[in-house]
């Protein structure tokens, strides 16, 4: 146990270039404060203590604004920057070395039990407000960008943007990459650039010939 609480510690400090000491991040940090609920949380839920799963769960949400339910699976080393507004529902999968920020929601699609949130593979970062909806899948090294809607399964290594979310990047490898804006193109700049070349090919075909000045 002791362990794991000392790995999520280290998260902090790999992944926050903020964080300064541990004194700070024991006190100061509601993201750690809600995963180590959390653990507890978890360890009630499959040990059969439901409502004290729930309790420790609802406790953690009164105190750090990030809702995880105890039944969610979460691996090690899961660091929430920021953390208020997350939501982390009770069937989600989530592998190592994740990082989650604020307003994130992991949620589900349906009414009916089981699965029905997402899975979460090793070494994903998903960003301010995105959402992840539906048992889908998201494959290792993922990166997501900030409010994205990501409703279908992603491959691994992939730069996923927009709404509904949509893979506009492959890293090559195992590369990880965090969310730098030169790896996070955007959209509808990319849109009015083709817009622009297509209007130059147009311009062309109608006057192919030089301009002369008289």
């Amino acid at each position: 146990m002791f362990r794991r609480m000392r790995e999520d510690i280290d998260a902090i400090f790999e992944r926050d270039p903020a964080a300064r000491s541990v004194p700070e991040i024991l006190f100061c940090y509601p993201g750690l404060h809600a995963v180590w609920f959390h653990r507890l949380s978890h360890w009630f839920w499959t040990h059969r203590f439901f409502f004290f799963g729930r309790l420790t769960s609802h406790v953690g949400r009164a105190m750090t604004g990030i809702e995880i339910h105890p039944g969610a699976t979460i691996g090690r080393s899961f660091f929430i920057d920021h953390g208020m507004g997350v939501v982390i529902g009770e069937t989600s999968e989530i592998g190592d070395n994740v990082t989650l920020f604020h307003g994130v929601t992991l949620g589900g699609t349906t009414w009916q039990k089981g699965k029905r949130h997402p899975t979460i593979g090793n070494n994903v970062v998903i960003g301010t407000g995105a959402k992840v909806l539906g048992p889908v899948k998201i494959g290792d090294n993922t990166r997501i960008g900030a409010n994205s809607v990501v409703i279908s399964e992603i491959p691994p290594n992939s730069i996923v943007v927009g709404i509904p979310g949509k893979v506009v990047f492959r890293v090559e490898g195992d590369k990880r990459i965090a969310l730098d804006r030169e790896f996070m193109p955007d959209p509808q700049a990319k849109a009015i650039t083709s817009l622009l070349d297509r209007v130059k090919q147009l311009e062309e075909r109608l006057d192919p010939s030089p301009h002369v000045e008289e």
